[in-house]
């Protein structure tokens, strides 16, 4: 049952990165429909942002109180609503009302089957998932791209990935008693684990009470460092070869889509290396492939070093999220590892939603050929932060033993 119910976990991830990167493909025929100035894609992209940020810090009371069979669901239909709202309704204005729910869906989607997945799974699952999720983002534009050159209108893109989402929450529906029961028997073949001091119970109820629990804090600041560089290349790669090395939009488009090509298959092949290594040794390797990539595009080689660069740190970028994550209840205990993801992936998007915008402000004012280095100053950030962590988690399994 519980490997069957994956089934049903993987389709929820993949519906999680449709809708991700529909807004870039669709905007160019969007906004001279909308009459609305071509930056205004940065303001939906923002509200849902926002959204994001706002469901991923409140989701660990809402996992507790609800369960995440529920919060999944309700999330699916509100993406569901969203998208069929933004296909239907005629004003840009509509737009925006509809990215709310877009991303208040999202944040508690990610969250909640992150920490089910950390809790419940192997770490192969959880390279597995995200893979799946890559799975998502790349069929969203291709789906969209299918009616844009097909002369049809990009509302039927928006409303075919509404039709995929409504789906899903039928199957969600009618699957709601399995989370539980799922749950139950992943418990079963587990250790018993001792439970949590009443006092961490009651300090559960305390909006901040994950930032008070020691050791979070460093592992923070690697999911902020991380995200900066996955979307600082995913939003401003092609900006670096078009107007840094020369490249043509189409071939630029291309090697950006080799950098998300390259994640997607890093993750289905790391989701077998966990068989055999651990998850610390997979985010140190995947961060030290990241920083060959960086270095790379920083070397002054022919353009064909570029895509290499592109390839590498896709590669790297990999297994370290997905890692990063199946290891919370390990590093901080299953009793808070709820509340903590939540946590975590509302700082996963903060680094998304401002890291690059500010990259793009101090480029457009001194050169785009300076993304190499600030991928670098991201990278130094996250292997400081990482390697802090494995101390911390050295001591604490030192005091633990003794």
């Amino acid at each position: 049952m519980a490997t069957l119910f994956l089934i049903v976990i993987y389709a929820a991830f993949i519906s999680l990165g449709l809708p991700d990167s529909l807004l870039g493909v669709a905007w160019p025929v969007m906004q001279p429909e909308y009459h609305v100035p071509f930056g205004f894609a940065g303001i939906i992209s923002m509200v849902i942002s926002g959204g994001t940020i706002v469901s991923s810090f409140l989701s660990g009371r809402l996992l507790n109180r609800f369960g995440v069979g529920k919060v999944t669901f309700v999330s699916v239909f509100m993406t569901a609503v969203a998208l069929l709202g933004i296909s239907v309704f005629p004003s840009f204005v509509w737009v925006l009302l509809f990215a709310v729910p877009l991303g208040l869906g999202a944040g508690a989607i990610d969250s909640g089957l992150n920490e089910y997945v950390a809790e419940h799974y192997q770490a192969h699952h959880m390279s597995w998932l995200h893979c799946f999720w890559g799975i998502g983002a790349m069929t969203g534009p291709v789906i969209m791209s299918r009616y844009i050159s097909a002369n049809s209108s990009w509302r039927n893109g928006y409303l075919t990935v509404s039709v995929v989402q409504f789906v899903l929450v039928a199957v969600l529906f009618f699957t709601l008693p399995l989370w539980d029961k799922v749950a139950s028997l992943t418990k079963a073949n587990t250790p018993e684990q001792e439970p949590a001091p009443q006092e961490t119970v009651a300090q559960q109820k305390e909006l901040l009470y994950p930032l008070k629990v020691r050791g979070v804090k460093i592992a923070l600041v690697s999911f902020l460092f991380y995200c900066g560089i996955e979307s600082t290349m995913g939003l401003w790669g092609g900006s670096y070869l078009v107007n840094g090395k020369g490249l043509d939009v189409a071939t630029a488009a291309a090697w950006v889509s080799a950098f998300y090509g390259s994640i997607t298959a890093g993750r289905l092949i790391a989701g077998f290396v966990t068989m055999k290594v651990s998850n610390k040794s997979l985010i140190r390797m995947g961060q030290l492939i990241v920083l060959a990539g960086a270095v790379t595009l920083l070397l002054p080689l022919p353009n064909w070093g570029s895509l290499i660069g592109f390839i590498l740190v896709g590669f790297g970028c990999a297994p370290i999220f997905p890692c990063m994550l199946h290891e919370t209840p390990v590093r901080f205990g299953k009793a808070d590892s709820q509340l903590i993801m939540g946590f975590q992936m509302t700082v996963a998007y903060i680094g998304s939603t401002f890291l690059p915008p500010i990259f793009g402000f101090i480029a457009s004012n001194v050169s785009m050929m300076i993304m190499p280095l600030f991928l670098l100053v991201y990278i130094a950030g996250m292997l400081f932060s990482s390697e802090k962590m494995n101390l911390f988690m050295k001591t604490k399994q030192g005091q633990e033993c003794a």
